[in-house]
């Protein structure tokens, strides 16, 4: 049986420049569903993750600017209502595209619970902007709440949060049987990295972080015991130089090359830099192989004709 766990990129639920209507969604997660299901017929069967930066930012907006009539959520609810919005849209997709083909299986979404430490560093520490751009007026007033807030480069002030490491994910064994039973359901898991939750006093108790979700579908595909790691971005595979003149493409690498290529700075934090490292954290925790490509190019990277292989 070809197994795999699937993480896909934020431009295959919401691309810049979009307002981010439903409609938009919806479009952009059925043409993302199209190339997955184009997997399946290949006789895959995969986990699918997924982002939420911009839909838990607009949850936080709306909690924002109706706190005077409902009460406002935690982040940690805000993250499970994105698991429920975008898992519905890939479920449905998935369902439609499926039954188009003529292919008998049924997608199913599992709000997910990501053990994180709490002793993490992060905690003390938060770095991870989210939500809308405040004015220095309301900075002051959103600090005296209990926000941390920071200047973003790009303009304005906005809040930041822990960003802790994911340890475990809760529902694995679930996720596990999912996938790998009778069954076999196209499962989707670990939205916006997983809802953050800590271990006290024998309770789980969620935290007001956000776990990145490159490397809580790496630490959900160790857990389940799977050897593929599939990150789908916006290009076709991982380049050298990206953007310059100079740019290589890269085909083929050892964790021990790409561990060099990252530290002379060849993929950049807010570029290809986390999903690196996720693939690297996988492939230390007993993962075998790592494949970075876009959706359009998937088929012809499993294949081994486009696509960054990464083996450990």
């Amino acid at each position: 049986m070809k197994t795999a766990v699937v993480a896909i990129g934020g431009n295959a639920i919401l691309r810049s420049q979009e307002e981010g209507t439903m409609e938009e969604q919806r479009s952009n997660v059925e043409g993302t569903v199209r190339h997955l299901v184009d997997l399946i017929q290949e006789g895959y069967e995969f986990v699918v993750t997924h982002g939420n930066g911009p839909q838990v930012g607009a949850i936080l907006l709306q909690n924002e600017e109706g706190k005077d009539v409902v009460p406002p959520m935690p982040l940690d609810v805000c993250g499970a209502e994105t698991q429920g919005q975008i898992g519905y849209l890939l479920q449905q997709a998935f369902t439609n595209e499926m039954r188009k083909r003529g292919i008998d299986k049924v997608a199913v979404s599992i709000v997910t619970q990501v053990v994180v430490r709490e002793e993490d560093r992060a905690f003390s520490h938060p770095t991870k902007y989210i939500g809308p751009y405040y004015t220095m007026k309301e900075k002051e007033i959103l600090e005296e709440k209990g926000w941390t807030m920071k200047e973003d480069p790009r303009g304005g002030f906005r809040r930041v949060v822990p960003s802790p490491e994911p340890v475990d994910i809760i529902e694995k064994d679930i996720i596990k049987r999912l996938v790998f039973g009778e069954n076999r359901y196209v499962v989707i898991a670990a939205g916006g990295g997983g809802i953050p939750v800590i271990d006290r006093n024998g309770a789980y108790e969620g935290v007001e972080a956000v776990i990145d979700k490159d490397l809580a579908s790496g630490v959900l595909a160790s857990s389940i015991g799977e050897k593929l790691f599939i990150l789908l971005t916006d290009v076709p595979h991982v380049s050298k130089n990206f953007g310059k003149q100079e740019e290589e493409g890269l085909f083929s690498l050892t964790a021990e090359k790409t561990r060099a290529l990252l530290d002379e700075g060849h993929f950049p934090p807010g570029s290809m830099g986390p999903k690196i490292k996720a693939a690297l954290c996988f492939l230390e925790q007993g993962g075998e192989r790592v494949l970075i490509t876009s959706p359009e190019a998937l088929v012809e990277a499993i294949e081994e004709r486009d696509g960054t292989w990464i083996i450990g």
